[in-house]
């Protein structure tokens, strides 16, 4: 009931070697410059308790990085305002692309991903995620995932 993305789509191989570059499960700095938190999109499953969850990367201004990471570890982080991000993951069963649609981070409690809110627009989506999914959408999902046409 889930898909995860090992890193920002901005991520390349060999990025690990620089100084100014770092990737943890959770967070990930590019060139120093560019600063991406790893969070949940999910998408209620229509008729049932279950949610579809895509693990994706937002990208965060320096300062609500900063921040987030001071409170990575501390316990009443989810008290935080939600930080402004762009979703820096492209989830290929979409059109258009993902790439640098408008979130909202929202932490929550310590050892938990952080849920990201898309912008209510018109985009597959975020009216996913507002409506939520059937069953036979889920399957659909993991078909495309599981085996993409070459």
């Amino acid at each position: 009931m889930n898909f995860s993305s090992p890193a920002p789509d901005y991520w390349e191989p060999g990025m690990e070697q620089a100084p100014d570059c770092e990737l943890t499960p959770d967070q990930c700095v590019i060139g120093g410059e560019a600063f991406f938190v790893r969070g949940l999109i999910e998408l209620p499953v229509i008729g049932g308790d279950e949610v579809f969850s895509w693990g994706v990367w937002v990208s965060l201004s320096e300062k609500n990085f900063v921040r987030a990471s001071e409170l990575w570890e501390t316990p009443g982080r989810e008290s935080e305002p939600a930080y402004f991000g762009w979703l820096s993951t492209e989830l290929v069963p979409y059109t258009p692309s993902t790439i640098n649609l408008k979130t909202m981070l929202h932490t929550r409690p310590v050892g938990r991903r952080p849920i990201i809110e898309l912008e209510p627009t018109d985009h597959p989506l975020a009216v996913e995620q507002r409506t939520g999914i059937t069953m036979e959408r889920v399957r659909e999902l993991a078909e495309m995932l599981l085996h993409p046409e070459v």
